[in-house]
C-alpha cells in the first residue's frame, strides 16, 4: 500500500537517502555508545553479585545515546552544530578534528553514507509502502548491529530481540512472508546456529561463535521467512571465509583471532530482503 502517491518516485529516493544520512549519523552513537552503555552496566551487576553487602555506589555520570554531547575522542573538544553535519562536515574538515587535528574515523562517514544508499535502495525497491518504511527500520537495526559487532565482536539483546518480536509483528500482516513462516523461520534460524555451535564445541572444545549470531539469524527468519535461511548462511559463510583467508594471507592476521559473524549475517539477510527472489532462483 503507496503511503504518499503525490510525491515522484526519483524525489523519494532522495528524500530517503538524506534521511539515511541522518539515521546513519545516529547509527554512529548507537555503535560507539551502546557497548560502553552494557560494560557499565554489567560492572554494576558484577559488583552487586560479587559483594552484596558493599553500600550503592556513587552514581556514576549520565552516559546514554543522548548525553553527554558528542565530543572528540583524543581532546574531548565538543562537536558544534555546523560540524556535526552528516558526511558533509567529514569532507569540510578533510577528516581531521579543527581542535587536535587528529584524525576522524573512517567508521563515521562510512555508516553515514552505507545507510544514505541503503535507504535509497529500499525505497527505489519497495516504494513508499508499509514494505518500504519496515525495510528502512529492518536496515537500521542491520547497520548499529553490524557495527558494534565488527568493533567488539559482540551483538547486543538490545538489537537483535527487538529485530526479531518486530519482523514477526511486520509479518502478521503478511508484509514480506507469512506469518507461519516468520515463526518457523526465527526458530529454525535460532536452531540451526545453536546446533552448529554445539556440534563444533564438541569436536573441538571451542566455541566458534557467540549467542548473539543465534538471535541474528532468528531475527532474519522473523522477518524473510524459514525458505530464505539457507541461501542467508550460504551468502554469509562464503563471504565471511573470503574475508577471513583474506586476512590471514594478506595481513597475517591470527586465525584463533575471532572474526565476526555478524555482519555477514547482516549483509545475507539485507540482499535476501531486497533480492531474494533472484538470489532464490541463483542458489536453487
Amino acid at each position: 500500500m503507496t503511503l504518499f502517491v503525490a510525491v515522484p518516485t526519483a524525489w523519494m529516493i532522495a528524500i530517503a537517502g538524506l534521511f539515511g544520512l541522518i539515521i546513519g549519523s545516529f547509527l554512529n552513537v548507537v555503535i560507539h555508545r551502546l557497548p560502553r552503555m552494557m560494560e557499565q552496566a554489567w560492572e554494576q551487576e558484577a559488583r552487586a553479585v560479587l559483594d552484596p553487602t558493599l553500600s550503592a555506589p556513587a552514581p556514576a555520570p549520565r552516559f546514554d545515546l543522548w548525553w553527554p554531547g558528542s565530543a572528540c575522542p583524543h581532546c574531548a573538544r565538543p562537536i558544534r552544530a555546523h560540524e556535526n553535519i552528516p558526511l558533509f562536515s567529514y569532507l569540510l574538515l578533510r577528516g581531521r578534528c579543527p581542535g587536535c587535528s587528529q584524525r576522524i574515523s573512517w567508521q563515521y562517514p562510512l555508516v553515514e553514507l552505507l545507510t544514505a544508499v541503503l535507504f535509497a535502495v529500499c525505497i527505489a525497491h519497495f516504494g513508499v509502502t508499509i514494505g518500504g518504511v519496515a525495510a528502512l527500520a529492518f536496515t537500521g537495526v542491520l547497520v548499529a548491529a553490524a557495527g558494534i559487532d565488527a568493533r567488539t565482536t559482540l551483538l547486543p539483546d538490545q538489537l537483535t530481540l527487538p529485530l526479531l518480536w518486530l519482523g514477526l509483528a511486520v509479518n502478521s500482516f503478511g508484509v514480506f512472508t507469512d506469518l507461519e513462516s516468520a515463526v518457523i523461520g526465527a526458530m529454525a534460524g535460532y536452531l540451526s546456529l545453536w546446533l552448529v555451535y554445539q556440534g563444533f564445541r564438541l569436536l573441538t572444545g571451542k566455541e566458534g561463535m557467540g549467542y548473539g549470531d543465534f538471535k541474528l539469524l532468528a531475527a532474519l527468519g522473523a522477518w524473510l521467512g524459514w525458505q530464505a535461511l539457507p541461501m542467508i548462511l550460504l551468502l554469509a559463510s562464503l563471504v565471511g571465509a573470503v574475508v577471513g583467508i583474506t586476512l590471514i594471507l594478506l595481513r597475517g592476521r591470527d586465525r584463533n583471532v575471532p572474526i565476526p559473524f555478524g555482519p555477514y549475517l547482516a549483509a545475507a539477510g539485507w540482499l535476501a530482503l531486497i533480492g531474494g527472489d533472484r538470489l532464490l532462483a541463483v542458489y536453487l
